[in-house]
């Protein structure tokens, strides 16, 4: 199936230090990601950022996708990270995220920290608890993608959302829950005030649910649910990097 223009994997090798794995949203492509990755290259780091089986081509072929495909291509990249760099982080946006948390409950000391915006774990819409139902007869519903605050800035995302592999999404979103306490990790947690895709008690879950000892929370107040490209991006870039830098220092002494 042919990649759309623009949702490409981003991938750059310089350090041999310091890896980061950016992970993205559920719908969308690397696209969503390529300022944050260009940023944390520009930085000295090696950074990669796959596309997601499923993804970046059509909504039909990631409705023959699950949640296992999604995970076990970042999981990949996080093993071929490891093998490259002594430090590897994961940062993830919305979906992005939620793979970001499995990957540091099931990976453990891979990870070396986390970075996440508008990370995503529940939906408190009451149709999904109709997913299951729906996932059998509705092959689509209307897209999620494009919410930015910023005047002028579209995301490459399809305009239309999968139901089936919706309904997979929602079962990664059980068991990333269940298994919070799991995550030990130094975690920056950057969400946005207002976001009409994922709801702000998803970071509030997650906050209360980690055991990460290394705990900080930015509020993004000038962007809606893709931060990554809108008014808020300069911050996430840099206090990423810094947190990066941070943990590093932590982690040497």
């Amino acid at each position: 199936m042919p990649v759309l223009a623009g949702a490409e994997p981003f991938s750059h090798t310089d350090s041999t230090e310091v890896g980061v794995l950016l992970c993205h949203g559920f719908t969308g492509s690397p696209a969503s990601m390529r300022p944050w990755c260009e940023y944390l290259a520009e930085q000295g780091f090696t950074v990669r950022c796959p596309l997601l089986p499923g993804h970046g081509t059509t909504w039909q072929e990631c409705n023959r996708t699950r949640w296992p495909d999604w995970y076990g291509c970042v999981d990949a990249e996080l093993t071929e990270l490891t093998g490259i760099c002594e430090s590897v982080f994961v940062f993830g946006l919305s979906m992005g995220g939620t793979l970001a948390l499995r990957l540091a409950q099931q990976r453990g000391d891979a990870v070396a920290g986390l970075a996440l915006v508008n990370p995503s774990v529940l939906t408190l819409r009451k149709d999904a608890r109709l997913l299951p139902l729906l996932a059998r007869v509705l092959p689509s519903v209307k897209g999620l993608g494009g919410d930015i605050a910023k005047p002028g800035v579209t995301e490459l995302a399809y305009a239309r959302t999968p139901v089936k592999a919706t309904e997979s999404l929602s079962r990664l979103w059980k068991i990333v829950r269940q298994d919070l306490p799991r995550v030990t990790q130094p975690l920056l947690l950057m969400h946005s005030v207002v976001d009409h895709i994922v709801e702000p008690v998803n970071s509030r879950v997650i906050a209360e649910g980690v055991r990460s000892t290394e705990f900080e929370e930015v509020l993004l107040r000038d962007s809606y649910h893709v931060a990554t490209l809108d008014n808020d991006a300069p911050l996430i870039f840099e206090r990423s990097a810094e947190f990066v830098r941070t943990v590093r220092q932590v982690g040497a002494r």
